[in-house]
């Protein structure tokens, strides 16, 4: 099957990463579209994945834009879906990544007369979208697309309750080799010495900064915290949220923290990373789709401790291979770092689980068959 792939970012998030997994089968005969340029493209072609970038000027509308924000988007977009219809036609099928990747495949769909799939990485609720987008996005799918592939259960339910057709959603979680998340003992030494780690008790935090993904509330549950406990930002702001980054380090010197915070910026190293911590933090304050770092965590053989909303429900039993705490909430988030740094012999226990748990129910090879029965039983 020839699949045409569009992607709005030219930044690797979640929703990307995952996309490189599902397009590896097919990259023998597939494109990945992609409306912006950047380190994401790197990474396709890293990945020996065709990739070609189809838009000159970044698409301007957001997930809160107003209608009038989003028709004014129209004309800019005008020469970005004539090149995905005339695309479209030298493949069997357009599969959308993201909800901009929707919006033009449901056009490039209707004229080029090509199946559409959309896969769905987001809840769609209005914690998160616009009336007028979340309006579009569930019209769109429920007219042009024959398959809606939701990351989660969580994502399903919110697509259904924004009047999401029933017949056309299926669950898929995100895939992962097990194999990238095995680090070498000697390799998290030098990386725990590169970064003066040796002796603490390192919480990592992996994910952008912005306001929903709560690092403000790691760093006030820090405070709360015995002074061996250290913690690591990995990531940062990705679409203007400069000012939260700002914040952030503010509260780091309110809170006499910084010594025991380090922000160390995007790294491709995620694993020697996770590898390198003894806790891995996850604070959504809104609920998480799937929660892709929280399965990395379990894979690197990492106790995680996840807010107890959405898809992360999904991924975590409390006390069996993992922790959850309500969102939003320090004092619970402290407590639960202390358990793991004091009680050292569950924890490890927990940690075993969350690894043979995440090897069995995520593992790409599973993950990228259930794809392709999908793909051949609808197509």
């Amino acid at each position: 099957m020839k699949i045409f792939f569009l992607d709005q970012s030219g930044k690797p998030g979640g929703a990307e990463l995952c996309l490189i997994d599902i397009a590896k089968p097919y990259s023998h005969n597939a494109l990945v579209g992609l409306f912006a340029d950047g380190q994401f493209k790197d990474l396709l072609q890293q990945n020996h994945i065709p990739v070609e970038v189809l838009a000159t000027q970044t698409i301007q509308v957001r997930k809160e834009s107003s209608l009038a924000q989003g028709l004014k988007s129209l004309k800019q977009l005008a020469p970005l879906i004539t090149k995905v219809i005339k695309k479209a036609r030298e493949y069997d099928l357009i599969y959308a990544n993201t909800q901009k990747a929707l919006v033009v495949g449901a056009l490039a769909s209707f004229f080029s007369r090509r199946p559409l799939v959309y896969h769905l990485h987001d809840i769609l609720s209005t914690e998160h979208f616009s009336q007028t987008n979340l309006r579009i996005a569930i019209n769109l799918a429920n007219r042009c697309a024959s398959l809606v592939i939701a990351n989660s259960q969580a994502s399903k339910t919110a697509f259904l309750q924004a009047g999401g057709r029933s017949d056309i959603v299926e669950v898929v979680y995100n895939g992962f080799d097990p194999k990238i998340y095995q680090t070498e003992e000697s390799d998290i030494n030098q990386l725990q010495q590169e970064l003066g780690l040796q002796g603490k008790f390192v919480v990592g935090h992996f994910s952008r900064l912005a306001p929903w993904k709560g690092q403000h509330i790691l760093i006030d549950a820090l405070a709360k915290c015995p002074p061996e406990v250290t913690v690591i930002l990995v990531g940062d702001a990705l679409f203007g949220e400069q000012d939260y980054v700002k914040q952030l380090h503010q509260q780091v010197a309110d809170l006499g923290l910084e010594n025991r915070v380090k922000f160390l910026g995007f790294r491709s190293d995620i694993p020697q990373l996770m590898a390198a911590c003894n806790l891995v933090a996850h604070t959504s304050t809104s609920p998480e789709p799937f929660g892709r770092v929280i399965v990395e965590a379990m894979l690197c053989g990492k106790p995680v401790v996840a807010a107890k909303a959405g898809g992360v429900m999904e991924l975590v039993e409390h006390g069996l291979n993992g922790f959850l705490v309500t969102p939003g909430e320090p004092q619970e988030l402290a407590q639960v770092i202390i358990t793991c740094l004091q009680e050292t012999e569950i924890t490890a226990t927990i940690a075993n689980n969350a690894r043979t748990t995440a090897s069995r129910r995520f593992d790409v090879a599973t993950i990228n068959q259930q794809i392709a029965q999908l793909l051949s039983h609808k197509f």
